[in-house]
């Protein structure tokens, strides 16, 4: 299939992003080429085209991630992913790719290994399936990074708590949906606006992160409700003190641990016997495809199958295709509460 596709590409560090055509790659043995039908922007999309982080290492660049559309080819090796036609999710990142553009999701055609490439259910859109790869993988890679194995099912007798703070956000919402299906009773932060949607999602109570009592809030119904909170994600910028003031008052003599999806800052606040990790999948190749397997191909296919999982937050659409992805970018920057910005392509 050697033709061209059309593509919006990052020319050089700082964009903008630009309309204009590519080759159109053949699959290597391991991979899926995808003809894109919708993507979802994620912060680090404008992180990486404004400042070139998380490194983008080849200019011209393709970045993006998250992917619905259809399978154009499969590679000679691939046999867990249905045929030309099959509707499907992909996460295809440059990014695990060595800036790779012919894995990047902004573009009409785009290559993703094997691995990271499920069956979009007919029930949903491609809109509706492009809000899961990136935000799902980093929710289910929060557990990992500290030591919660995605096998784990905790009973109501385990009393296994968790705090979420930024529940309303895309990985916040999806980290809620996990929480509850490993058996994690569930305590949230969120905007007041928030609230309905988080608890519809499995948060077993929500709070107000403004408010100025919200780490007694959450205190006393942890005491309340008798059970054991000593394990926090961290999903948004801000929330690691008021997660330490809890899990103090809260952890008792276990050791306690915080999975921090931003960047931690330096000097970040500590608190005894508690661990305090960035949330990143593994640097080995082969592990961390054996965890993307295992995100994808067991959490995220059999969830969406049985309606455990769904999509979430709030679906923004915005037009123009792919010539609309710089200016979707921008009202992302700005900033959207509760919101995933999705374009069909």
């Amino acid at each position: 299939m050697i033709g061209q596709h059309e593509a919006a590409i990052l020319p050089q560090p700082g964009g903008p992003l630009s309309l204009g055509t590519r080759p159109t790659p053949e699959p290597g043995p391991n991979e899926v080429l995808i003809e894109v039908k919708a993507v979802a922007l994620n912060p680090c999309d404008h992180y990486q085209r404004d400042y070139g982080m998380p490194p983008v290492p080849i200019y011209p660049a393709v970045i993006g991630a998250d992917t619905a559309g259809v399978v154009a080819k499969l590679g000679s090796n691939v046999t867990t992913v249905p045929g030309p036609g099959a509707r499907v999710i992909a996460l295809a990142s440059s990014f695990y790719q060595n800036g790779s553009p012919d894995h990047g999701s902004f573009q009409k055609y785009t290559l993703a290994p094997s691995e990271a490439v499920i069956p979009l259910p007919d029930n949903l859109s491609f809109e509706e399936g492009a809000v899961f790869p990136l935000a799902f993988f980093t929710a289910l890679t929060a557990w990992t990074t500290i030591g919660i194995p995605l096998d784990t099912k905790y009973t109501p007798a385990d009393k296994q708590a968790v705090l979420i703070w930024g529940a309303s956000s895309s990985v916040g919402s999806l980290s809620v949906q996990s929480a509850r299906s490993l058996g994690f009773t569930v305590y949230a932060t969120a905007s007041p606006k928030h609230h309905d949607l988080v608890r519809k999602l499995g948060a077993h109570a929500v709070f107000d992160y403004k408010a100025s009592d919200v780490v007694s809030q959450i205190v006393r119904a942890v005491e309340k409700d008798g059970v054991k909170l000593h394990t926090a994600h961290c999903v948004v910028d801000g929330a690691l003190q008021p997660a330490l003031d809890i899990l103090k008052e809260t952890k008792g003599d276990a050791h306690a641990k915080v999975a921090h999806s931003p960047i931690l800052p330096e000097g970040h606040p500590t608190l005894d016997n508690t661990l305090i990790i960035f949330n990143f999948p593994s640097t080995d190749e082969t592990t961390r495809s054996k965890h993307i397997n295992q995100v994808f191909n067991r959490w995220l296919k059999t969830g969406l199958q049985s309606g455990e999982i769904i999509p979430s937050p709030n679906i923004q659409i915005e037009g123009g295709g792919l010539g609309g992805v710089h200016a979707a970018l921008d009202k992302l920057k700005a900033g959207v509460s509760g919101t995933k910005i999705v374009v069909p392509i």
